[in-house]
């Protein structure tokens, strides 16, 4: 698993714990988490679900009135150095 990985699964965890039900993706460049945010989520857990995500790359929250609050969290992969950005036999 990437570092990233690790990353969105820890933080995944620990909103799991806060009574989330969470997933997690992994993409080409970035992992994301996301989890659904009951509308009875408390002042408290609202506190402890933030210092959660501030440890991600990009976060938010996306509240629609057909499907509800969605949390969700960007974690980056990391960039290639230059050197390996065009890969074997790449010629500049």
């Amino acid at each position: 698993m990437s570092a990233s990985g690790v990353t969105a699964a820890a933080i995944a965890a620990r909103l799991s714990a806060a009574g989330l039900p969470t997933r997690v993706e992994e993409h080409n460049r970035f992992t994301t988490v996301e989890a659904e945010v009951p509308e009875t989520l408390a002042a408290e857990s609202w506190r402890e679900v933030l210092d959660v995500v501030a440890e991600a790359d990009r976060f938010g929250l996306l509240a629609t009135s057909l499907n509800g609050r969605t949390l969700w969290a960007v974690v980056r992969k990391t960039v290639p150095t230059t050197s390996d950005v065009g890969g074997p036999g790449y010629q500049r």
